[in-house]
């Protein structure tokens, strides 16, 4: 009997322990769901395209500059650890279809993700330690077909920043110790957290930010 009753109390002691070490559950939080551009500004730096709702995606119509929208709310969302999901699609144009701004610990350091810029296809992050996407350790070239789909999986951590294309990691930065910030020029007009492109048009659909915690 003492067995059987201290058995049980090992079992419910490695129950709690493990539920403990698990994560918790984190609710998304939907930026972008098809049916409303109330929570994003669109901003024009000379020469910006317009940024409509059609269909139930954000169209970044193409411009002779960086073109796109900042979500209105950011100052209410996590600035680290946190991640973002999107899916977006090149519809015309030869240079980036995501443009996609984000904090970095807190809302005055931002950086950009860039998928197809420079011609169309450097994928990296802008900037760290000052250098662009082009320069730095993040720098791949990814083939993009216009009209088709790719889902993008932003991570940003205290210490890391993770992308991923589809199933494929392409990204895996530490970044402690580094300077993060994004390149002089127009998408300055665009923090803390927003979506553009430059001189492309694309769409944008099931933009979401989830909170992530770590294992105890």
């Amino acid at each position: 009997m003492k067995y059987s009753i201290l058995t049980a109390l090992l079992v419910l002691g490695t129950a709690f322990a493990t539920a403990e070490d698990k994560p918790a559950a984190a609710k998304e939080i939907m930026l972008f769901n098809g049916k409303s551009l109330d929570d994003w500004e669109s901003v024009d730096v000379g020469g910006s395209g317009e940024v409509e709702l059609e269909g139930g995606l954000m169209i970044i119509n193409q411009g002779e500059n960086v073109s796109g929208a900042i979500y209105k709310k950011a100052a209410a969302l996590p600035t680290t650890n946190y991640e973002i999901t999107l899916e977006a699609k090149r519809m015309q144009g030869v240079d980036f279809f995501v443009g996609l701004t984000f904090p970095v610990g807190d809302l005055k350091h931002c950086a950009s993700l860039i998928c197809g810029g420079w011609g169309g296809s450097v994928t990296g992050i802008s900037c760290i330690d000052g250098m662009d996407a082009s320069d730095n350790n993040t720098s791949s070239y990814q083939r993009y077909k216009d009209d088709e789909w790719y889902a993008i999986r932003l991570r940003v951590t205290p210490k890391n920043i993770s992308v991923w294309l589809g199933d494929k990691q392409i990204i895996d930065e530490d970044i402690e110790g580094k300077k993060i910030s994004v390149r002089a020029g127009p998408i300055e007009s665009y923090l803390p957290l927003s979506l553009t492109t430059f001189n492309t048009m694309a769409a944008i659909r099931n933009v979401k930010l989830t909170p992530i915690t770590e294992p105890k």
